[in-house]
């Protein structure tokens, strides 16, 4: 990596250096430091399509150059082919190597566009619609509501495009066959999914105890709940997983940026600098890496995940982690009784749905937190605790793992498995400390 950003900067020492054209046979003239099989494998190098990795790797332990180079760079910067000096050189055997790396970045960004480099490539970009006869507008009109990327498409159904203002029925059918062509609907075989698996990646609750309790942390591609009474640490825990979200972790985890969706105004940046403390890390950049909405709505709250695809499709990658807290709190406000509890729950369900397709379109973790109620049948059964998380089985089933918090003693508090698709049912002792979530001491 050292020797790929010394060539990005060598070559972008002047303006002119584009303009420099490096052939196969041109390169195959000059003598290497290493020799002639150096240039051999150079000329082999750039006459097969290669990734601009393994080209940077092949090409490393030839950047012998001196420290000549540069005023040589600059004295034939504006030259073009034709006036190109004869190759003799390992000055400019640097130079060729430079400018070939070059080429090559230009020729996979040409074959490639819609594509994300890296990690980014998790997804297909909605323009490539445009290759299959789908107009700009049309796909404007697709990005106005949030679906940003082939996925997206497929993961809509025929009747909410046809919604979108501007999509008649024929539109959608051309553009759902479109979107069949880049994305096989087919089946994956176990072992191929277990592969797509390990893009998962897992964020720290700050608690050892606590993310051992969750197989590593907060997953990725999933939405995991975090339900209890008040005063048991939902909203300490949200605050935390905002800074540690931000921190390198194990298995190449790199880091990332947040949403916060906050429905009860509990939202507090000064708790935020001391967890930051804590960590170690930059008040102000811990705070500029947490994007905050405030949500008054249930409405309101979901036209905001409109705003949270697009914005984790604008910056692809970088968003790692997505805060609801709480998920009910308005739904319980905005709709009351039993006559109302059919449309509330189907508006629930479909906010839901739109949380897990968001996290597996884009690779991010989404965490939410949930209030309790008192169940009234509970004491008929001699229950031992007559509450239970609202929502009911619609949340309870969109949930990937649910998590009970209850307090203990002092600032110790207990979380228990309450459902997963993976974790045994068990418990956990962790401590709410001036630095967030941390391990209970003994």
């Amino acid at each position: 990596m050292n020797s790929r950003a010394n060539s990005r900067e060598r070559t972008a020492v002047s303006p002119h250096c584009k303009e420099l054209h490096v052939t196969p046979a041109w390169l195959s003239q000059i003598p290497p430091p290493g020799g002639p099989q150096d240039s051999q494998s150079a000329v082999s190098c750039f006459s097969t399509d290669k990734s601009k990795t393994q080209l940077c790797n092949a090409v490393s332990g030839w950047m012998i150059g001196t420290e000549t180079w540069t005023s040589f760079l600059q004295v034939h910067a504006s030259s073009n082919k034709q006036s190109f000096p004869s190759p003799n050189s390992s000055d400019q055997y640097f130079i060729a190597c430079s400018f070939m790396m070059k080429a090559m970045d230009d020729q996979v960004v040409q074959e490639e566009p819609g594509y994300q480099d890296d990690e980014e490539s998790f997804f297909q970009d909605i323009d490539l619609l445009q290759k299959h006869g789908i107009n700009v507008a049309d796909i404007k009109k697709l990005k106005s509501v949030g679906i940003c990327t082939i996925k997206g498409i497929q993961m809509t159904t025929r009747r909410a495009l046809c919604n979108v203002k501007g999509l008649s029925e024929a539109k959608v059918d051309k553009i759902k066959e479109a979107a069949n062509k880049l994305i096989e609907p087919g089946f994956l075989t176990a072992f191929e999914y277990s592969e797509k698996r390990k893009m998962v990646f897992h964020i720290t609750t700050g608690s050892q105890e606590f993310d051992k309790l969750l197989g590593g942390g907060i997953e990725s591609m999933a939405i995991t709940e975090a339900f209890g009474e008040f005063r048991t640490g939902k909203t300490q825990l949200s605050h935390t997983l905002c800074v540690t979200a931000q921190l390198p972790g194990p298995n190449g985890y790199t880091g990332g940026k947040i949403i916060f969706i906050d429905t009860e105004n509990t939202f507090r940046p000064d708790r935020l600098r001391d967890i930051a403390d804590r960590f170690n890390v930059d008040h102000d950049a811990v705070l500029d890496n947490v994007l905050y909405a405030r949500a008054y709505t249930s409405e309101h709250q979901m036209e905001l995940l409109d705003y949270v695809a697009a914005k984790f499709h604008e910056e692809a990658g970088i968003f790692k982690l997505l805060i609801i807290d709480s998920i009910m709190a308005l739904f319980r406000v905005d709709f009351s009784g039993r006559g109302e509890l059919a449309e509330r729950q189907q508006k629930l369900a479909q906010m839901l749905s739109r949380l897990q397709k968001i996290s597996e379109e884009y690779n991010v973790a989404v965490f939410v937190t949930n209030q309790m109620t008192a169940d009234p049948g509970a004491t008929m059964t001699f229950q031992a605790d007559p509450k239970k998380p609202i929502g009911g089985h619609i949340l309870a089933h969109a949930s990937t793992t649910r998590i009970s918090l209850r307090k203990g003693r002092g600032e110790l508090r207990i979380a228990k498995i309450y459902d997963s698709p993976e974790m045994p049912e068990n418990e956990a002792t962790f401590a709410i400390t001036a630095g967030g979530i941390g391990d209970a001491k003994e």
